[in-house]
């Protein structure tokens, strides 16, 4: 018979509280990680409340063994009451370095390259280009127009060399990033600007990350852990997006449609190609070159 799970964490350093967290950490990994970086972020500034009283002078009637547990007790509280709710932030960082990473669901993730490419699936960003500002990810309908600024400039270059209209790649970045919102990271956590969702096949000479996406095999949706392109930057991640549709025959269809401004047909040719596994790509795809482009696809 299973023991029920304890109903509370406690206070801050309470022993009784770890124990409650590692069995919590057993059924609900996520939440746990919560957890445990809230109970850092308390030892943390409860480290520093405590540095901060030794450097202040204490001589005086009030400066004895007794009073300082009991202050110490205090600070342990404090400390406590500080890091709740939202804390001071560290907690937050602290759960983003050690999440798994994953990819946004329906994004492209099966889109093979033959030859010397990789799976189109998950992409990174260029030279020069920073990454999107806080006001580009998230679900709001400012988000296409906020990314569309940020992608510009990594955007036009990579279309001079390539024919490929920028709000065509900005659109499938859009598509597969959730408008910046999501792409793959590196082990340490640092960014791999992948937004197109290019996948590291076995020709690729370039630095790799690892995350969770979906897959839909036989029509059944999955979530699989697959290796993703890295880049050093925006720039060099939309080049790489123009140089596998512009200069691979599997992607001629779409790379053509682009060049002659036929959104529809472009989203059309990238679907057959097998650039994702979703069913439904193509029509997410139009709906994201609708959004960049202004004009009903």
């Amino acid at each position: 018979m299973d023991s029920p799970a304890p109903k509370s964490l406690g206070l801050a350093l309470d022993p009784a509280a770890l124990n409650a967290l590692k069995y919590q950490a057993g059924g609900a990994p996520n939440a746990a990680l919560q957890k445990v970086a809230q109970q850092f972020e308390s030892v943390f500034v409860n480290m520093m409340l405590k540095s901060m009283r030794e450097a202040t002078s204490s001589d005086g009637i009030t400066d004895n063994e007794q009073t300082k547990m009991f202050t110490g007790m205090l600070d342990e509280q404090y400390a406590a009451h500080l890091t709740q709710g939202k804390g001071l932030g560290l907690a937050d960082m602290i759960v983003r370095q050690f999440s798994r990473p994953t990819i946004a669901p329906g994004a492209a993730t099966d889109a093979t390259a033959p030859a010397t490419d990789a799976t189109a699936s998950a992409t990174a960003p260029a030279a020069g280009a920073t990454a999107p500002a806080a006001g580009v990810v998230g679900p709001t309908s400012m988000a296409p127009a906020r990314f569309k600024r940020a992608m510009a400039q990594s955007a036009a270059v990579a279309s001079e060399g390539s024919g490929i209209p920028a709000d065509f790649m900005i659109a499938q970045a859009g598509l597969e990033s959730g408008w910046g919102k999501h792409q793959p990271r590196m082990a340490d956590g640092s960014p791999s600007y992948n937004l197109f969702g290019i996948k590291a096949g076995p020709n690729w000479r370039g630095g790799v990350a690892t995350a969770e996406t979906t897959e839909v095999v036989n029509g059944q949706t999955q979530r699989v852990v697959q290796p993703f392109r890295a880049y050093a930057s925006y720039d060099e991640a939309f080049q790489d997006y123009a140089n596998l549709l512009s200069g691979n025959a599997r992607y001629a269809r779409a790379a053509t449609a682009a060049g002659t401004g036929d959104a529809a047909g472009f989203a059309g040719a990238l679907q057959r190609a097998g650039y994702a596994t979703d069913p439904a790509y193509a029509q997410k795809l139009k709906g994201a070159l609708q959004a960049t482009t202004n004009i009903r696809v």
